[in-house]
């Protein structure tokens, strides 16, 4: 099955100072990965890793992210998947689940590796999978 990397999976895997770099990188290398990325995940990795308020030691540019991540995408087996569906398809969420607005993004790509048949691979131990319908069981992994 093919794991969509949240944004929080990414940075973990391209900051070696991160405090979960070390278990990013035993999950990784624990078995080959096919992995996925999208538009939302792919631009929270670069807008976070890059603003001056993220490391007091390091500093990240776009342009060195974007080619690390490019590098990262050509050297697996990695898969891009569009943002094809709406937080307002009827059938796909209950709203009434989502408890928290902070929760919307990590709930989107729940939903959308469960369209994909893939799996949302994070360190946020906090999402309901409750509030994305039809998905499995196996389709949320917590690091």
């Amino acid at each position: 099955m093919r794991r969509l990397l949240d944004v929080n999976v990414l940075i973990a895997l391209m900051d070696p100072d991160h405090a979960f770099h070390h278990r990013a990188h035993a999950w990784w290398s624990s078995e080959p990965r096919a992995w996925a990325s999208c538009p939302l995940t792919e631009n929270g990795l670069l807008r976070i890793m890059a603003s001056q308020n993220y490391s007091k030691t390091s500093r990240f540019n776009v342009k060195d992210l974007a080619e690390r991540l490019s590098l990262f995408t050509d050297t697996s087996d990695h898969e891009f998947w569009s943002d094809s569906i709406s937080i307002r398809e009827p059938g796909r969420f209950d709203h009434g689940a989502i408890l928290s607005s902070k929760h919307l993004t990590d709930l989107y790509l729940l939903a959308l590796a469960v369209e994909n048949q893939g799996c949302l691979v994070t360190f946020d131990q906090h999402i309901s999978p409750a509030a994305v319908m039809s998905h499995g069981a196996s389709q949320l992994e917590v690091i």
